[in-house]
């Protein structure tokens, strides 16, 4: 069961998930970008809380800390159960597309989890320098890491004519999030699943 598409696929997301964030936290400055070509460039930024960069302790009156071990330990709670969903779907011989749209969000879930759990353990601060894989000298400590971002998307990146009220002379730009081929994976998984819905779960 472990050779099925599915799996390998998961597998290999969360392969390539890993190997890229290594690789830009151990070649990459916080905050160092490289344009790949217009409207895409690599910036390396790290995100300590949950999507869009939130953090518990912004609505919630908890230390920044404290919401990041409470967001931590929900995040490996959910895995689990969408693990254990995952694993169920494809012992049952459900659609391939609903296997496959599962695989892309446990992949994407496991993929940034991993962040969170081990990177504050593992690596240096990113601040002025290289960061360094099993450094004596880590950031952080369990559940306390950060998530790694790097694909950012500018697609305009201007300023507001000033005859428009309110906004003129300010930063114009579309499309602003930094994220990562974990998100990319669970964002692409719960896509398929809410536009595809009657293929991923048919009527009989």
């Amino acid at each position: 069961m472990m050779f099925k598409k599915p799996f390998l696929l998961a597998y290999f997301l969360l392969i390539l998930d890993q190997c890229v964030k290594i690789y830009i936290k151990t070649h990459f400055f916080l905050g160092e970008s490289v344009e790949v070509f217009s409207g895409f460039q690599i910036l390396f930024i790290e995100n300590e809380g949950a999507a869009w960069g939130a953090k518990l302790s912004d609505i919630l009156p908890i230390s920044d800390v404290s919401g990041k071990i409470a967001l931590t330990v929900f995040r490996l709670f959910a895995i689990v159960g969408i693990g254990a969903w995952f694993v169920s779907s494809v012992k049952k011989g459900v659609p391939l597309f609903l296997q496959m749209a599962q695989a892309l969000i446990f992949a994407g879930a496991l993929g940034n989890i991993i962040d969170s759990v081990f990177y504050g353990v593992l690596f240096n601060d990113s601040m002025y320098q290289l960061a360094t894989l099993f450094s004596e000298e880590p950031y952080g400590q369990w559940l306390q890491g950060k998530v790694v971002d790097m694909l950012y998307f500018p697609l305009i990146d201007t300023i507001w004519p000033d005859w428009v009220p309110v906004l003129g002379g300010k930063a114009l730009r579309f499309f602003e999030p930094v994220f990562n081929i974990a998100d990319t994976a669970i964002s692409t998984g719960v896509g398929l699943l809410l536009f595809f819905n009657k293929k991923a779960f048919p009527q009989d």
